[in-house]
């Protein structure tokens, strides 16, 4: 026998009108509402330092550099081509007031003329040290041959191969060339095209190997034939 299930109690009322717990009451409920935040106040770019203003090098800077760089003897008439407005004066003035630095900061090295010009030069006290790093006339095997045919171009430079040997009485190129090799001797003026003869003289080694500032320093021997 069937069982009919109870009824529901209360009938559900699918088309009635549906309410929640509590009626309205025709309001909308207050929502409470958040303080605004105080504006953030704008952060400011970051500050880029302006580029510091170079300050141009003085002449006594310029021509300290010229000297260091090295090459021919700095004259008055190249450091003024290189400084706007530069006088001779004004150059010997830098050149007494480097010199003076120089000394007083007590460097191993100073100014020099030479050759109507200034070089920087070892001070005597340390040219030892150069002939270890560079070599000196022990070094280079200098013997007596090459010595007397180095005076002769010393002392008659330019002079050619010829005069030469008529000077010592004996063919001297295997020890001309031999002196070139070795920086102490350079060829100052070949002649005119078609003539094979050239002249010698001595390299700004050749007054660093024998400590000499310039030419003028070289002992008077009298009559170099005589080498």
């Amino acid at each position: 026998m069937s069982v009919d299930p109870p009824p529901l109690n209360p009938p559900l009322d699918l088309t009635g009108t549906w309410y929640v717990d509590a009626e309205p009451t025709g309001e909308m409920p207050e929502i409470p509402t958040q303080e605004p935040e105080p504006p953030v106040p704008p952060v400011p770019p970051p500050t880029i330092a302006s580029p510091r203003a170079e300050i141009p090098p003085s002449p006594e800077q310029i021509i300290e550099a010229m000297l260091f760089v090295g090459g021919p003897p700095l004259s008055a008439e190249t450091a003024s081509a290189a400084i706007r407005g530069l006088t001779p004066e004004r150059f010997h003035s830098a050149v007494d007031t480097l010199t003076g630095r120089y000394r007083q900061q007590q460097r191993p090295y100073t100014i020099q003329p030479r050759d109507g010009g200034f070089v920087l030069a070892i001070l005597p006290t340390h040219r030892g040290l150069r002939e270890r790093l560079f070599g000196g006339p022990r070094e280079t095997r200098l013997g007596h041959l090459a010595v007397d045919v180095l005076s002769v171009v010393a002392y008659r430079q330019p002079v050619d191969k010829a005069e030469v040997d008529a000077i010592r009485g004996t063919d001297s190129g295997a020890i001309l060339r031999h002196l070139v090799r070795l920086g102490l001797v350079v060829v100052q003026h070949r002649a005119e095209a078609g003539i094979r003869a050239v002249r010698y003289g001595t390299t700004a080694r050749f007054l660093q190997v024998f400590g000499l500032s310039s030419l003028d320093e070289l002992p008077r021997l009298g009559d170099t034939a005589q080498v």
